[in-house]
């Protein structure tokens, strides 16, 4: 959520810092901060509101230095204004820090300080005031000693930089359960939230795990743990570029991102097929797979844990895993998961799915079922991510950055992984020969140009969202694969134009919804060819019968019925499996949210009270 960047030994980081705080935008932010540093003072400038807002407050009052830290923060205590915007510091001046997180503990810890002014409703600023009073008991102040007891006192989770005027080239930052990275390079140290905050100047990394702390200068970084002990951080290289981050030509980013999904499902499905020594079969494999294929085969049950749009990749995942590989399988919302007494052993397989594997509700979802022995793979799209760092295997989706908040390719992707994920554990399993295997693969192939023919509807889709913009009430019917794309439907509508939006199984219409349904209501229902098309009609009927007008997604096998009884079709092509349709299923809806928003005069890179990445329960 919160986005943070700092940098040391550059004379324009100031500059430097706004930079990457711009490329930080896409995790959503409700304001925005700068603190620099020399020997004499510390000098603040924060502003509400959109990051244009503190560039202008800094043309006003410019900034010079060679260190200092920036924030983009979306509030979790206290409003979203100037005076809980980050950077916060003591009352003194002497200590300032940005913080991505929650301090579960700061009402404890503000008590401990006594008769304190404090300047803002936030849990952060506790932080800077624990700093200055360790600093203010030192002999010889030491910025990073300071730090290391002060994070002994924190409970919960947290990415949090400090800088001081008594070591003004220095930045320390502390890590636990919210994601940070360091680098160094050409005599200039940084530290950030995300890698693209940091793609412009280097693409050597480290990502600091839970419990390190590391001091930043320009000669370099030292990585230790809470008593000072030297530690390694876990290190990549970052191999996508930087126009990967931009819109190229495109009016938003959802737009460009939704028409990236050929390459993305193309790049996702690359290279999963590999030939043995012995020269037997082809096997399907995984990125990274720490699991003994023995265990695998083992595995009784699995339980899926994803939030929001991941959520619904994985019920296209259950579908998947218990058709290919017979297993039971129950799709569990990840923030609900370890607060109950889910039965997981040695033989559940635990399967974890998060666009950027920073998701903290996922992550400890996963680390429960980890507690209980159960192996955990991770469905991510974010190398060197937390869940991927913690998982015993990974699937990466290979998307690349997705920048818009409304998840667009990352989801189409992950609904390809979770298909891979349920092959693979059919391949382990015995359940299915590799000639069987190899041929879904291939046919899987055909996924992205199958997008492509599908993407043509883009027209088709405006012209609908114009005459729907006004809609106040869109209700998504499906079944099968059709029902986790109608709720992505629903949650994409809702989420960057404000409607109202509903999904429900088309079978449950009779027990309660369809009272829902009256004059001038949209219904959008997701009919492909299939199993379920013709339970579907029925369903048309019904809602048409009642006022509603229909808008049916079709394939070329079910559009001459269709448009028998719904007042709109959009005809998709043929998908070369029926969970595979799920992925061509989902494009028309993504178009018709976003042009419904545009239209509506929305933001839909970024919409109210939403962050890409969420890194606080």
């Amino acid at each position: 959520m919160c986005g943070i960047i700092g940098v040391t030994g550059r004379p324009d980081a100031v500059d430097c810092i706004l930079g990457g705080l711009k490329r930080l935008e896409y995790r959503g932010y409700d304001s925005a901060g700068v603190v620099t540093a020399d020997a004499n003072d510390l000098d603040v400038v924060k502003r509400a509101g959109k990051l244009e807002n503190l560039v202008r407050a800094l043309d006003d009052n410019p900034l010079a230095s060679q260190v200092g830290i920036g924030h983009t923060r979306w509030a979790t205590h206290g409003e979203p204004n100037d005076r809980n915007a980050h950077p916060h510091m003591d009352p003194s001046g002497r200590v300032a820090v940005v913080h991505n997180g929650i301090l579960e503990n700061y009402q404890e810890l503000k008590a401990s300080l006594g008769d304190v002014r404090f300047a803002s409703d936030t849990d952060s600023e506790v932080a800077a005031h624990l700093a200055a009073r360790e600093l203010e008991r030192m002999d010889e102040p030491d910025l990073l000693l300071a730090v290391r007891r002060v994070v002994a006192q924190l409970r919960g989770a947290y990415s949090i930089c400090f800088v001081a005027v008594d070591d003004p080239d220095t930045i320390v930052v502390a890590k636990h359960e919210a994601p940070l990275i360091v680098a160094h390079a050409d005599g200039v140290g940084y530290c950030a939230s995300d890698v693209a905050a940091l793609i412009d100047h280097t693409r050597d990394v480290a990502a600091l795990l839970d419990g390190q702390i590391a001091r930043i200068t320009p000669d370099g970084i030292d990585v230790m743990d809470v008593d000072g002990t030297p530690v390694e951080p876990h290190r990549f290289h970052v191999d996508w570029d930087l126009d990967a981050a931009e819109k190229q030509g495109y009016d938003h980013f959802m737009l460009k991102e939704i028409h990236e999904q050929p390459q993305a499902v193309a790049d996702t499905l690359l290279d999963r097929l590999n030939a043995p020594p012995d020269g037997g079969p082809a096997r399907l494999h995984l990125d990274e797979m720490r699991i003994d294929e023995h265990e695998l085969a083992r595995i009784d049950k699995v339980f899926i844990l994803a939030c929001g749009t991941s959520l619904h990749a994985g019920m296209i995942g259950k579908l998947a895993i218990e058709h290919w590989a017979g297993i039971p399988v129950d799709v569990e919302v990840a923030s609900e998961f370890r607060y109950r007494d889910p039965i997981v052993d040695p033989h559940t397989l635990v399967i974890a799915i998060s666009q950027s594997g920073e998701t903290i509700d996922t992550i400890a979802a996963a680390s429960h079922g980890r507690d209980q022995r159960a192996p955990v793979i991770a469905l991510c799209n974010v190398v060197g991510s937390t869940l991927a760092r913690e998982a015993d295997g990974v699937l990466y989706t290979h998307a690349g950055p997705e920048i818009a908040v409304a998840s667009t390719k990352a989801f189409t992707t992950q609904i390809v992984g979770c298909l891979l994920i349920g092959l693979y554990l059919a391949q382990v399993r015995g359940r299915m020969y590799a000639s069987e295997t190899e041929d879904i693969l291939t046919r899987l192939q055909q996924i992205p140009a199958a997008i492509e023919q599908t993407l043509l509807l883009d027209g088709e889709v405006r012209e609908l969202a114009e005459r729907y913009q006004d809609t106040n009430y869109t209700m998504f019917i499906g079944r099968h694969a059709g029902l986790p794309i109608a709720m992505e439907g629903a949650l994409k509508l809702k989420e960057i134009s404000y409607l109202h939006a509903e999904a429900f199984p088309a079978g449950e219409m009779k027990h309660g919804p369809i009272a829902l349904i009256e004059p001038g209501s949209l219904v959008v229902a997701l009919a492909p060819a299939g199993h379920v098309f013709g339970k579907m009609v029925s369903n048309i009927q019904e809602v048409r019968a009642r006022g509603a007008s229909v808008l049916a997604i079709g394939t070329d096998g079910s559009t001459a019925d269709l448009k028998e009884h719904a007042h709109h079709v959009l005809t998709l092509p043929e998908p070369p499996h029926e969970l595979a349709g799920s992925v061509l299923s989902v494009i028309p809806l993504q178009l018709f949210s976003y042009h419904i928003a545009t239209l509506r005069g929305e933001d839909v890179d970024q919409p109210r009270n939403l962050a890409k990445t969420v890194t606080v329960e």
